[in-house]
Parts: structure tokens; sequence; C-alpha cells
């Protein structure tokens, strides 16, 4: 008598159940769906990083240096680059050793020429550390 085993043929997953071609058109519609994100991610950060760079600054301000002069005047280098014919209002700040602010003021800015380089002098109720630019703001027409 053969006891060899007889062959027997695979056993087949029912059908309608792990079907591959469902697989693959779900496959196929995330991948279209991450494609159109990509691309209209892109595009919002193409969007608003040009809208950033072209956005014209009228008043674009700086506070290169300081020194303080006694414990109630600090004294600081105010350069605005600007429009021609654009004047305008820079807020400094100034801050103590303790971090409170022992002054604050507001400078005005010419509307003749293209930028302005000034010293200043702003009043303290303490002696300064800082000399902090809060911002410039054009005057309005």
């Amino acid at each position: 008598m053969d006891q060899s085993p007889t062959p027997q043929t695979p056993l087949a997953p029912p059908a309608g159940r792990y079907s591959r071609a469902d697989d693959r058109s779900a496959d196929r519609r995330l991948r279209i769906a991450g494609a159109v994100f990509g691309v209209l991610l892109v595009g919002l950060i193409a969007w608003l990083g040009g809208s950033y760079l072209m956005r014209e600054t009228k008043l674009n301000g700086a506070v290169p240096t300081f020194q303080p002069v006694s414990d109630t005047e600090l004294q600081l280098q105010l350069s605005v680059r600007k429009s021609d014919g654009t004047s305008g209002v820079c807020t400094v700040r100034s801050q103590g050793t303790d971090g409170s602010v022992v002054g604050q003021s507001d400078f005005q800015v010419p509307a003749e020429g293209s930028s302005y380089d000034k010293v200043v002098t702003l009043r303290t109720t303490a002696r300064g550390t800082t000399a902090e630019l809060l911002g410039c703001t054009p005057d309005e027409k």
C-alpha cells in the first residue's frame, strides 16, 4: 500500500473577501488625494511667502547701539529705512536690571529722505539696561 500523501489543492479565501482589486483602488484614491493635498499645500506656502516678500514696508527701524548716560537717560541710535516722503513714529522702550520697563517714548521720523539715522535720548525712571524698538508706524495721510 502506498502511504504517500495525496496532493491537496490550497484553500482559497472566500469569494469577495480580501480582494486585492479593492485594495488597489483604495490605494490609488489615497495617492491621488495625497498628491492634490500636497499641491495645494505647496501653492499655499508659495502664496503666503510671495505676499510676505512683496508687501511694502513703509517704515523699517532698528536700534543698533545704545548707551546709558546716567540713571535717568539712555542714548540710542535710531535707524529707519523708509519710503521717500513717508513720515511716522517709532516707539522705543528700555528695561531695568529686574526686567521692568523704566522708560518708553515715541520718536518722530520726518518725511524727507529714504533713511533716517539719529542719536536720540530716552528718559528713564531708573538705569536702563536695554533699548528695544517696539515698532514704527507711518503717519496716515
